[in-house]
Protein backbone atom coordinates (compact mmCIF):
# COMPACT_ATOMS: atom_id res chain seq x y z
CA UNK A 1 0.00 0.00 0.00
CA UNK A 2 1.30 3.61 -1.05
CA UNK A 3 0.91 5.98 1.93
CA UNK A 4 -0.08 8.88 0.48
CA UNK A 5 1.76 12.46 1.58
CA UNK A 6 -0.30 16.06 1.36
CA UNK A 7 1.34 18.01 -1.34
CA UNK A 8 3.81 20.98 0.09
CA UNK A 9 2.41 24.69 -0.75
CA UNK A 10 4.88 24.56 -3.49
CA UNK A 11 3.47 21.42 -5.40
CA UNK A 12 -0.09 22.86 -4.84
CA UNK A 13 0.81 26.19 -6.39
CA UNK A 14 2.97 24.58 -9.65
CA UNK A 15 -0.18 22.17 -9.75
CA UNK A 16 -2.95 25.30 -9.36
CA UNK A 17 -0.71 27.40 -12.14
CA UNK A 18 -0.84 24.20 -14.49
CA UNK A 19 -4.49 23.67 -14.12
CA UNK A 20 -5.09 27.37 -14.59
CA UNK A 21 -4.52 26.87 -18.37
CA UNK A 22 -5.05 23.05 -18.73
CA UNK A 23 -4.34 22.68 -22.38
CA UNK A 24 -1.98 24.97 -22.61
CA UNK A 25 1.77 24.03 -22.71
CA UNK A 26 3.64 26.03 -20.23
CA UNK A 27 7.33 26.20 -19.76
CA UNK A 28 9.47 26.26 -16.04
CA UNK A 29 10.77 29.59 -16.34
CA UNK A 30 6.92 30.84 -16.85
CA UNK A 31 5.82 29.26 -13.36
CA UNK A 32 9.15 30.37 -12.00
CA UNK A 33 8.17 33.63 -12.58
CA UNK A 34 4.50 33.46 -12.31
CA UNK A 35 4.95 31.88 -8.88
CA UNK A 36 8.11 33.62 -7.81
CA UNK A 37 9.47 30.51 -7.10
CA UNK A 38 13.11 29.35 -7.70
CA UNK A 39 14.48 26.95 -10.23
CA UNK A 40 15.87 24.57 -7.91
CA UNK A 41 12.28 24.41 -6.19
CA UNK A 42 10.13 24.07 -9.40
CA UNK A 43 11.95 21.86 -11.97
CA UNK A 44 12.34 19.31 -9.54
CA UNK A 45 8.26 19.38 -8.74
CA UNK A 46 7.91 19.16 -12.34
CA UNK A 47 10.06 16.09 -13.10
CA UNK A 48 8.13 14.66 -9.88
CA UNK A 49 5.19 15.59 -11.44
CA UNK A 50 5.75 13.62 -14.49
CA UNK A 51 7.26 10.82 -13.65
CA UNK A 52 3.60 10.54 -11.41
CA UNK A 53 1.66 11.45 -14.36
CA UNK A 54 0.23 14.02 -13.11
CA UNK A 55 2.09 16.33 -15.83
CA UNK A 56 2.60 15.62 -19.26
CA UNK A 57 6.13 17.10 -21.01
CA UNK A 58 7.25 17.66 -24.78
CA UNK A 59 9.83 19.45 -26.28
CA UNK A 60 8.93 23.27 -28.02
CA UNK A 61 8.87 22.68 -31.76
CA UNK A 62 9.71 25.82 -32.57
CA UNK A 63 11.74 27.75 -30.79
CA UNK A 64 12.70 31.34 -31.94
CA UNK A 65 16.33 31.56 -33.74
CA UNK A 66 19.41 32.03 -31.13
CA UNK A 67 17.22 30.25 -28.46
CA UNK A 68 17.09 26.48 -27.66
CA UNK A 69 14.06 24.97 -27.47
CA UNK A 70 12.04 24.61 -24.20
CA UNK A 71 11.10 21.76 -22.10
CA UNK A 72 7.45 22.68 -21.69
CA UNK A 73 4.66 21.11 -19.04
CA UNK A 74 1.05 21.10 -18.72
CA UNK A 75 -1.59 19.22 -16.74
CA UNK A 76 -2.28 15.66 -18.10
CA UNK A 77 -5.56 14.12 -17.77
CA UNK A 78 -4.52 12.25 -14.78
CA UNK A 79 -3.54 15.34 -12.94
CA UNK A 80 -6.83 17.39 -13.40
CA UNK A 81 -8.97 15.62 -10.52
CA UNK A 82 -6.46 15.98 -8.31
CA UNK A 83 -5.83 19.46 -9.52
CA UNK A 84 -10.01 20.01 -8.90
CA UNK A 85 -9.44 18.56 -5.76
CA UNK A 86 -7.06 21.11 -4.39
CA UNK A 87 -9.41 23.64 -5.67
CA UNK A 88 -11.92 22.54 -3.32
CA UNK A 89 -9.51 22.32 -0.02
CA UNK A 90 -8.43 25.59 -1.13
CA UNK A 91 -11.91 27.12 -1.04
CA UNK A 92 -12.86 25.24 1.75
CA UNK A 93 -10.07 26.31 3.55
CA UNK A 94 -10.61 30.23 2.77
CA UNK A 95 -14.73 29.45 3.91
CA UNK A 96 -13.41 28.71 7.12
CA UNK A 97 -11.05 31.09 7.60
CA UNK A 98 -13.95 33.62 6.44
CA UNK A 99 -16.14 32.41 8.78
CA UNK A 100 -13.48 32.54 11.79
CA UNK A 101 -12.21 35.84 11.10
CA UNK A 102 -15.93 37.21 10.94
CA UNK A 103 -16.87 36.12 14.93
CA UNK A 104 -16.41 38.28 17.62
CA UNK A 105 -13.19 37.61 19.78
CA UNK A 106 -13.51 35.75 23.17
CA UNK A 107 -14.67 38.47 25.99
CA UNK A 108 -14.94 41.12 23.96
CA UNK A 109 -18.71 40.78 24.39
CA UNK A 110 -20.60 44.47 24.42
CA UNK A 111 -22.34 45.42 27.94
Amino acid sequence: MQRRRAPSPQMVAVLLALGESAGRHRHGYELCRALDLKAGTVYPLLMRLAERGLVETEWEQDPPQGRPARHLYRLSATGRPLVAELRREAASAARVSRSASARPALGSAAG
